[in-house]
């Protein structure tokens, strides 16, 4: 009986871990910036995003790394959130009034 109910109980984690292991999705992408204010900046408005879990922007490739709830949302939600806060991506442009607001070692264009 102990066995039989353990089994189960096993099976039900597993399977519970298996279905959040297929909605978690990781993403590369090109998102501008300079220096070390620009990575801090680009990763707080990732992961202000529901659902994002990481966010890793690398200042010399200029790529971000981000792994996600593709339930809650998706990359191009997050390309979005990262544009509204002054940093191009590969599918937004940041907003002139947000890009201007950015500091001098922030401009890239």
């Amino acid at each position: 009986m102990k066995t039989t109910i353990l089994s189960i109980l096993m099976l039900l984690l597993v399977g519970t871990l298996t279905v959040s292991a297929q909605q978690s999705k990781t993403e590369k992408f090109k998102v501008e910036g300079n220096c070390g204010m620009c990575k801090t900046r680009i990763q707080n408005a990732a992961l202000s995003v529901d659902g994002v879990s990481t966010a890793i922007w690398s200042k010399e490739s200029k790529i971000l790394e981000i792994t996600f709830d593709s339930s809650k949302t998706n990359a191009d939600k997050i390309q979005l959130a990262i544009a509204k806060v002054g940093h191009d991506t590969e599918k937004h442009k940041a907003p002139k009034e947000s890009y201007d607001k950015l500091p001098e070692c922030c401009k890239y264009r």
